[in-house]
């Protein structure tokens, strides 16, 4: 049919540029897995699994919400891990949302209006960039932890509007750098701005308790709003805000990612809030992952901030051979290519997890 045939012709001109993505099958039996987000390494911890339901009769657990938040679907175990959440980071307020997707696609667009302004790094990922579009506030991107475009641009703008959102993740998830969250904090209360924090990739990794930079930082209580994850070093699924009782108030009003979805199920919530319980016992794998992030960080002669370690190639189709040529020899690693990166910076994305060994990932240099 003559209507298909831009869907044919963009998915063949995708393939020419080595940009087609596909669905795997997951990871083949035996290969060693640097493409997730499993940082500790708790996902296949049969341990925690098996304390986890000896702790818990399955049968008082549910494994639907069959409603969203605002009609049924708001068990007593979100009430449970919200309340957690609060005192860990010792807060007014925490709410949860169904994924770090759903939370950066609700909050930006219902917090930031027609009269407010969101300046954001330029290299927050694609939720954070989709939340911005999705509302009516203007926005600015600023390169990429240049505080000193940061400040320009506030010191341009920010009178000019009613409230100013300051956008950034902590750990950044392509480059694995990290953001000067002091340098932020000041310039916030220079321009009476707000802080949102995307920790997504720094939750269960950095600090003391695991909490994330801020915690590590000491700037939990300067940030407005700490934006969290399960679905990676804590090995569950959602993703919190954590705010102030008035924020909460108004999302739960405003978000539309949270009032028209169907609540998480009662299982998975329960299962959270027994990892989130357990965060700050995890000291010996954060421990692990760091000196295994400098370790191979060495290795590969690059320069490292976090256990996101990327590998630049360049060109797209390069980045998928050397890709397939780590697979064939066991090791799992995809490359990231544009648009997800910069055009010419197509790389491999070593995801390292705090049960990798050293030994092992020897070999990669070799084949590289």
């Amino acid at each position: 049919m003559a209507q298909l045939d831009k869907y044919s012709a963009k998915i063949q001109e995708l393939t020419e540029h080595g940009n087609l993505r596909v669905l795997r099958n997951g990871v083949p039996e035996g290969m060693i897995n640097l493409s997730s987000n499993d940082y500790l390494g708790l996902q296949h911890n049969e341990e925690l699994y098996e304390e986890f339901l000896d702790e818990i009769s399955i049968h008082n657990y549910q494994f639907t919400a069959a409603s969203s938040r605002l009609l049924s679907g708001n068990s007593v175990e979100y009430h449970t891990l919200e309340l957690l959440l609060q005192q860990l980071y010792k807060r007014e307020a925490a709410l949860v949302f169904n994924s770090g997707y759903h939370a950066n696609c609700g909050i930006l667009p219902a917090l930031a209006g027609a009269r407010d302004l969101i300046v954001a790094d330029k290299l927050v990922h694609a939720s954070i960039i989709d939340g911005m579009r999705l509302g009516q506030a203007q926005y600015e991107r600023f390169r990429h932890l240049d505080y000193e475009h940061l400040d320009a641009i506030l010191t341009e703008h920010a009178h000019n509007y009613e409230n100013v959102f300051i956008v950034t993740e902590s750990i950044f998830s392509m480059d694995g750098d990290r953001a000067n969250l002091i340098d932020l904090v000041r310039l916030k209360n220079k321009y009476n701005a707000l802080l949102y924090v995307d920790e997504a990739h720094a939750v269960g990794v950095y600090g003391q308790s695991g909490l994330g930079l801020c915690e590590e930082m000491n700037i939990v209580q300067d940030c407005d709003f700490i934006v969290g994850t399960f679905g990676k070093a804590l090995a569950s699924v959602g993703a919190y805000v954590i705010c102030n009782d008035l924020f909460k108030t108004y999302l739960i009003n405003h978000a539309r990612t949270l009032i028209f979805t169907t609540a998480l199920p009662p299982i998975n919530l329960a299962w959270t809030h027994f990892i989130l319980n357990q965060l700050h016992t995890f000291t010996k794998q954060r421990k692990a992952l760091v000196n295994l992030s400098g370790q191979f960080a060495k290795l590969l002669g690059v320069t490292a901030q976090s256990h996101i370690i990327p590998y630049i190639i360049g060109d797209n189709k390069d980045a998928i051979a050397c890709s397939e040529h780590l697979q064939n020899n066991g090791f799992f690693v995809l490359p990231i290519r544009y648009p997800t990166v910069a055009k010419n910076t197509a790389r491999l994305r070593f995801s390292l997890q705090a049960t990798h060994s050293i030994n092992n990932l020897q070999k990669i240099v070799s084949l590289l």
